[in-house]
């Protein structure tokens, strides 16, 4: 059979595509920043119509709810629900109908030096899914369901109304040092006693729970699931239990609660991935008060974007206020939540896209990671302005950041990075340390990239970097310590996942968190649902293997808040 010049030619083109792509990725890409965003969403559960667009490949139902479903799980943190691009490109048909089905296949075969994972290679998708991929994000994307208050009152829960509740503790637990332990896989949370080490109860879910966060008064946990469930523990209960319950969303990371004098306990908040917005509700029931969309324009180029997600929220110590960061505009919003009818709100530009962060020793000023800028934004929350923009390394993922006296240069506060293996230091002084404030002092060099959390304590001389989404099992395994007081000698390297004595597994070790005395240091060994996992606890003055708690119940344990120091912002 005769081929046509024009055939040759794609032909031609499409080889040298795939050889480069091909050459480039000759081992499976590990990049912990495209690891990291591309984490399962709970809407791939979610029922969505399918849009037919004619000019696309055809699909069936089937196979369009199959492609709706790995997009979901592996695209949508990266390209975002609509397909419109957040840290990933944008997916839409008006781009992937040019490309074509042969190029799309070979791209999401092999992935992209940018950052796109090689779905195919790796092994992570067969290659029907990768060509049934490739004809699905050239379809209309699906729109999942919007979600109000009729829909969250639905799903709203009183289970021991408030007048049935505890007068005072019923409980002989040292609240103060409980842990609260995320069980990600499991749909629950592990409330662990810091005294003894004895799990105090497992509390059933929302789906991989993102935080734990306190009330103002310490009485009050509230944790949120990224199907956007938000369960309310009572802790003076005689056994902790959930007392209130509410599903804000289709999918969420963020909640908090009010805490300036006068209103502490009395609102929480909560802010959803889909829809883009956040909820107030009362602090104490969780009913649902009002609603606020972050839909709009973006900082430069101002541009409208259809979904911003709201990625970390705190509360002001200095006016009654909730800090609400919405990932892709970069914006910051002051939302005043003392007169709800009259909502007063100061949005504050900053760069995207904002994800997480925490104050600064003295609690006025907020630094916050905008990811794929690569800086830092610290707000000052007393004044309601942006105090600046920082340069840091590339793709900072604080946590809540690390709080210290720098030996040289006074007040900084740290983040670790997804991208690289820098640590940043920020000077936070700006009254006594001004030349040094909000700029990077130092650049410390750590383990590798893929760090997700920083820690220290107020009473700690130790500075710790996990790097749990590395892809050298040697640095995963294990934790970087640093001496704050001789930060240039570099830093020790500490055998978590060996000193647990776990079989196998990933024994990914995640979140270092403090003990309220700040004298022991907990973490995470993360491994798979199937597989055995473990907290390891280590003496913060010695470096020394103090404790190991097994059990069958905590399982793919990740994050860890201890209440104290959550409901005082201690880190």
């Amino acid at each position: 059979m005769k081929m046509s010049k024009q055939h040759w030619v794609n032909t031609f083109v499409m080889s040298a595509l795939t050889l480069a792509i091909n050459s480039a990725f000759a081992e499976d890409t590990k990049d912990p920043a495209a690891q990291y965003q591309s984490a399962d969403s709970p809407l791939a559960k979610e029922e969505m119509h399918q849009n037919i667009n004619p000019k696309a490949p055809p699909m069936t139902e089937k196979e369009f709810n199959i492609g709706k479903n790995i997009y979901f799980q592996r695209c949508a943190g990266c390209h975002g629900v609509l397909r419109k691009g957040a840290t990933g490109k944008p997916l839409t048909p008006d781009i992937t109908l040019a490309k074509g089905t042969e190029y799309l296949e070979v791209f999401i075969k092999y992935g992209s030096p940018a950052g796109m994972p090689n779905w195919g290679t790796s092994g992570e998708l067969t290659e029907s899914q990768v060509k049934l991929m490739a004809k699905y994000v050239q379809q209309e994307p699906p729109t999942p369901p919007e979600y109000g208050i009729k829909e969250m009152e639905a799903s709203w829960k009183v289970i021991v109304p408030v007048d049935q509740r505890p007068k005072k503790k019923e409980n002989n637990i040292n609240i103060d040092n409980l842990f609260s332990v995320t069980l990600r896989d499991a749909g629950e949370i592990a409330l662990i006693d810091g005294d003894s080490k004895k799990i105090v109860s497992v509390l059933k879910t929302g789906y991989a729970v993102h935080i734990s966060r306190m009330s103002a008064s310490g009485r009050y946990l509230y944790v949120i699931g990224r199907d956007a469930r938000i369960n309310l523990i009572d802790l003076w209960m005689e056994k902790p239990d959930t007392v209130a319950e509410i599903k804000v969303g289709l999918e969420a990371r963020s909640v908090e609660t009010s805490k300036f004098k006068g209103y502490e306990d009395k609102y929480a908040v909560a802010g959803t991935y889909w829809p883009p917005q956040y909820v107030i509700m009362d602090g104490d029931t969780m009913k649902p008060l009002k609603i606020i969309s972050t839909r709009g324009m973006t900082v430069a180029p101002e541009e409208y974007h259809p979904e911003p997600r709201v990625a970390s929220i705190v509360a002001s110590h200095y006016h009654p206020e909730f800090v609400i960061n919405a990932k892709e505009t970069g914006k910051i919003s002051m939302v005043d939540y003392s007169d709800l009818n009259n909502l007063k709100t100061t949005t504050i530009d900053a760069a995207r896209f904002l994800h997480d962060g925490g104050f600064d020793s003295t609690g006025r000023y907020f630094l916050v990671a905008a990811n794929a800028s690569n800086k830092v934004a610290v707000v000052d929350t007393k004044d309601d302005k942006l105090a600046a923009l920082v340069d840091v390394g590339k793709t900072p993922h604080p946590g809540r950041g690390a709080n210290f006296i720098d030996p040289e240069y006074g007040p900084v506060w740290a983040t670790g990075h997804l991208g690289d293996e820098s640590i940043s230091l920020i000077g936070t002084d700006p009254k006594d340390h001004k030349a040094q404030a909000w700029k990077v002092v130092r650049s410390l060099k750590g383990q590798g990239g893929g760090s997700l959390f920083i820690k220290t304590h107020p009473k700690s001389k130790n500075l710790w970097v996990d790097t749990p989404l590395n892809p050298d099992p040697k640095v995963s395994q294990s934790v970087a310590v640093y001496d704050i007081n001789n930060l240039d000698k570099g830093f020790d390297t500490l055998p978590i996942g060996e000193w647990s004595g776990l079989g196998d597994g990933a024994k990914r070790i995640v979140q270092p968190e403090y003990n309220k005395a700040g004298d022991e240091v907990w973490f995470s060994v993360w491994s798979a649902k199937d597989k055995e996992s473990a907290i390891v606890v280590v003496d913060d003055k010695s470096r020394k293997l103090k404790a190991v708690i097994k059990d069958p119940r905590l399982i793919t344990p990740t994050g860890k808040f201890n209440v104290y120091n959550t409901q005082h912002d201690v880190y």
